[in-house]
């Protein structure tokens, strides 16, 4: 792999999840005027506009399958994936949900094995680099507490953890069309927005747009349409084309580290030794699930 396209994955990974670590402060203070489905709707429509507005340029035509790929990348990647995080906050605990989801990297790289084997290969170090930072977010999440068990939102967290991942593997697909990554991402919100609006009816939605006189509100709406949608989708895409579906899913152990220290700055959260220790082995899992060193699955001879 070129040295500098994976530089440039790697930086484009980091910038997508140290935005999307932050969005749980402008998520929190929204739902004191929006419910979870309005604010999902919301971001996506006006990161699908930003990405129309900064490059309107059409797709050509594509196949039937093509479209059938973009259109399950909006299904699992904006629609499933946010309403299951969602429904499941309102069954289980954050903590568990924080948790839960970060397993998505270890989905990610089973299904890359099985549908795209040619693409990445794993290695001892992904499993042992995946358990030191499950670990770490645990040690970090709970501060010493056992965990609660609640089956259905659990259930429900770890659904939408194998949703992300069917989301990266068809990305990872999607990267290989020859499109810019604003236009794939862009007709990927396209189909997501689409499947949403059924669900709106479901979790009675409000188009009510005064809401949007507040500034405050408008301003934190506009970060996660902007930058946690439209921006960090673009720069997700990015890595997972430079870095593979595997190696960018690794960023995902980060998002709970940024969560806790923007937690600590913005909202006073307190920052415990428990903290530290658990910051220091999620990092330490993710380095370590970098590493090259063949162990459960080996390159097949040509």
């Amino acid at each position: 792999m070129n040295t500098n396209f994976a530089a440039k994955g790697h930086c484009a990974a980091l910038i997508t999840i140290l935005i999307w670590g932050m969005t749980f402060i402008s998520t929190k203070i929204l739902l004191e005027a929006f419910q979870p489905v309005e604010i999902l709707f919301f971001r996506f429509v006006i990161g699908f506009a930003a990405l129309w507005l900064v490059f309107p340029k059409k797709m050509n035509k594509m196949s039937k399958k093509q479209e059938a790929t973009f259109a399950a990348a909006g299904f699992c990647g904006i629609c499933l994936y946010y309403l299951l995080e969602n429904i499941a906050l309102t069954d289980t605990l954050a903590s568990n949900v924080g948790v839960i989801v970060s397993v998505s990297p270890f989905f990610t790289a089973l299904l890359t094995h099985f549908f795209m084997k040619e693409e990445e290969k794993l290695g001892g170090c992904f499993f042992v680099g995946f358990a030191v930072a499950i670990i770490g977010i645990g040690v970090m999440t709970f501060q010493g507490q056992t965990m609660q068990i609640h089956p259905k939102g659990d259930i429900l967290a770890l659904a939408a953890a194998a949703v992300w991942a069917c989301y990266a593997v068809l990305t990872r697909k999607i990267s290989g069309y020859g499109y810019s990554s604003i236009q794939t991402t862009r007709h990927t919100f396209l189909y997501g927005i689409l499947f949403m609006i059924p669900t709106l009816f479901v979790f009675s939605f409000q188009m009510d747009l005064q809401r949007f006189s507040n500034i405050n509100d408008t301003a934190h709406m506009l970060f996660l349409g902007l930058g946690a949608s439209a921006l960090c989708f673009v720069t997700w895409g990015i890595a997972v084309k430079s870095l593979g579906a595997v190696k960018t899913s690794i960023y995902i152990y980060i998002v709970p580290v940024i969560t806790i220290l923007t937690s600590a700055m913005v909202l006073k959260e307190p920052v415990t030794p428990m903290t530290i220790l658990g910051t220091a082995m999620t990092l330490s899992g993710l380095f370590l699930s970098e590493k090259k060193i063949p162990f459960l699955i080996k390159k097949q001879k040509n």
